[in-house]
């Protein structure tokens, strides 16, 4: 990316190591990504407690849900000490409200768009998940936009979508782009018109799933910012 880019954040996603999680806070990584989905390989509760998770000292600790109750949601939330939730699954515009309201106000809430084929039903589709936001609601719960590649998995498919769909898009929030964004590709994003406002790396800076290759995503960090 050229110096007339705006710098997004970088969020990486799918942690469970401690000695990683260091590394990357000196790195200044700004997102931290701990996976409470249980089919995941990278579900951190496999690794780690959520007393561990909540004395680990960062301001983008980011909670990863898929389809999980709002009570249990806000029980993690609260043990772990997390700042971001996002929701990875089928989550309703009105579970998301009442999830907002339950939430220390100071939480944020990212809600995940999964895109498959850039046909106009996929645009459609979401053009609709943008315009749902209950009109009671304002400002929007949703703090935050994902975009990533559908998939049975849930995310970590470390594939890309076409990123072109999102220049056809007036993107209501600031976004987060995932879906195998890789050294290869990363001058792409510079193609989108609304730039995202945070990258969201995973499985293809990992040695196995949740073991991620530090050095890798050190030398893509300095590509960018």
């Amino acid at each position: 990316m050229n110096s007339t880019t705006i710098h997004p954040k970088l969020k990486v996603c799918g942690l469970t190591k401690q000695e990683q999680i260091q590394e990357l806070i000196s790195m200044n990584v700004d997102f931290l990504g701990f996976i409470f989905y249980e089919k995941s390989p990278r579900y951190v509760l496999n690794h780690l407690s959520l007393e561990e998770i909540s004395i680990i000292n960062h301001q983008g600790k980011t909670g990863v849900f898929v389809n999980e109750a709002a009570d249990d949601i806000l029980q993690i939330v609260q043990k772990a000490k997390l700042n971001f939730v996002q929701l990875h699954g089928d989550e309703s515009d009105s579970f998301i409200a009442e999830l907002k309201q339950k939430l220390d106000p100071e939480v944020k809430i990212i809600k995940v768009i999964r895109i498959g084929n850039n046909d106009s039903e996929t645009k459609n589709g979401i053009l609709q998940t943008f315009s749902q936001q209950p009109a009671a609601c304002n400002p929007s719960p949703i703090t935050y936009y994902l975009f990533d590649t559908d998939g049975k998995a849930f995310g970590g498919t470390g594939k890309q979508f076409d990123w072109t769909l999102l220049n056809d898009l007036k993107i209501p929030l600031p976004y987060f782009l995932s879906g195998g964004i890789s050294e290869e590709n990363i001058g792409d994003i510079e193609a989108l018109q609304q730039q995202p406002f945070a990258l969201d790396i995973n499985s293809k800076f990992e040695i196995e799933p949740g073991n991620k290759d530090i050095d890798r995503i050190k030398k893509f960090k300095n590509l960018y910012q």
